[in-house]
């Protein structure tokens, strides 16, 4: 009896096992449609409190700041439930494996936004909600609601970049941290993380901007947009990320002035130029080397021009003066009544011996591109090229002993 007995039991769990397990995918969808009518709510309550914020016609300074805190209450209701959604019935069907390979990414990449939290929270802050934000959008374009949409991208798009822009700031303070950028890689790895965030940006926000229209300067950035949507067809080299950078550079001076500071996209200018230079020594035949110097030539001027030019506060002095003496120089070119051709081979030996100026006493790699710089320069005539000749001194000793003789003897 005991044994049968047992036998039930064991039977009894498996059943009630099975049992409970049909029951929560009968569940599933009841919690995911009670979730989506949640959502619904709550963003329907977003969009109208950004709309009366956004519109307020009152004078006072305490109406304004009661709409604006309404606006950020609604905002955080429905984060937290789209969170819930996340947890409650994403989590839950890929548990179950009812999920759809959407659903498993989806959660895949909410769990790498998390683990951040113990170690960059501010960035956590940020991208978690990006995430958040990002999945609803995308199932509104998947299911095609279309009116939705209409009148929800307008939110949408104002609140993601408002969210990149503090994403940037976070970027930026942790590249003025000595902690955490202890060394040359730590700040590389900054770097690709700015380059990657305005890239993100010019992808999934930027278009929305581009199609509302409502900042003039969007205007003056749609030839930098069109250059970075070149490369997003085919596989891309080392030479084209770089000028796909140098893009995504150039629009951010106008997108994000504040949030990606001047001496910030500074140093991201210098980290494409010193990839450059080194993809020029490492370019495997002369063809590859002459398109990477041509680029090198582009990102020069955009550098100079497009940032250099408007910085105001040098931290040294010297090279404020160094400056001002290239720009005057570069200002007589562009204003002189010579051809493009002309005036654009005058800027390029410009660049050259600017560049050499600054690698001088740099090391061994920067000696190796002084040297390709000063052989362009002889190309461009700008340089004599000195024969390799030398004299024979074999009497010299001699000479200087009889002199030594007769010095003596005087």
């Amino acid at each position: 009896m005991a044994e049968k007995g047992l036998r039930l039991a064991k039977t009894d769990g498996a059943f009630f096992s099975r049992i409970t397990t049909t029951i929560t995918k009968l569940l599933i969808p009841t919690k995911v449609g009670i979730n989506g009518m949640l959502i619904s709510m709550k963003r329907s309550n977003v969009i109208k409190t950004y709309n009366e914020y956004i519109n307020h016609n009152e004078k006072s300074k305490e109406s304004k700041e009661n709409l604006e805190k309404k606006y950020e209450n609604a905002v955080v209701l429905y984060l937290e439930a789209l969170d819930k959604y996340v947890m409650e019935s994403i989590y839950k069907k890929v548990k179950t494996k009812t999920a759809t390979a959407y659903e498993e990414n989806a959660l895949s990449r909410y769990y790498n936004v998390v683990h951040l939290k113990e170690t960059q929270y501010a960035q956590y802050k940020y991208e978690k909600q990006q995430f958040l934000l990002e999945l609803d959008y995308e199932a509104l374009k998947a299911n095609s609601k279309d009116k939705i949409i209409e009148k929800y991208k307008t939110f949408y798009a104002d609140r993601m970049t408002n969210l990149y822009k503090g994403l940037l700031k976070n970027y930026s303070v942790q590249l003025a941290d000595k902690v955490i950028c202890d060394n040359a890689e730590s700040k590389e790895k900054i770097y690709n993380e700015i380059f990657e965030c305005l890239e993100r940006y010019v992808i999934s926000i930027l278009p929305i901007k581009l199609e509302e229209g409502t900042q003039p300067y969007y205007r003056d950035i749609v030839s930098e947009y069109d250059k970075f949507n070149s490369f997003m067809a085919g596989k891309l080299d080392k030479r084209d990320t770089i000028e796909k950078r140098m893009a995504l550079l150039g629009m951010s001076r106008k997108l994000f002035t504040h949030s990606l500071p001047l001496v910030v996209a500074e140093q991201c200018y210098e980290s494409l130029l010193r990839e450059n230079r080194h993809l020029i020594l490492n370019s495997p035949n002369i063809k590859k080397q002459d398109m990477a110097y041509k680029l090198l030539i582009a990102l020069m001027e955009d550098y100079n021009v497009k940032l250099l030019s408007t910085k105001i506060y040098w931290d040294v002095p010297a090279d404020r003066e160094e400056y001002k003496k290239f720009w005057d120089k570069y200002q007589e070119i562009e204003k002189s009544n010579e051809s493009e051709e002309n005036k654009a081979k005058k800027k390029e030996i410009l660049f050259l011996r600017n560049d050499i100026r600054k690698l001088q006493g740099e090391g061994s790699q920067a000696d190796y591109m002084i040297k390709f710089y000063r052989n362009k320069l002889i190309e461009l005539g700008a340089r004599k090229q000195v024969k390799n000749s030398y004299a024979s001194c074999s009497n010299i000793k001699l000479i200087t002993k009889k002199r030594r003789r007769s010095m003596k003897n005087n």
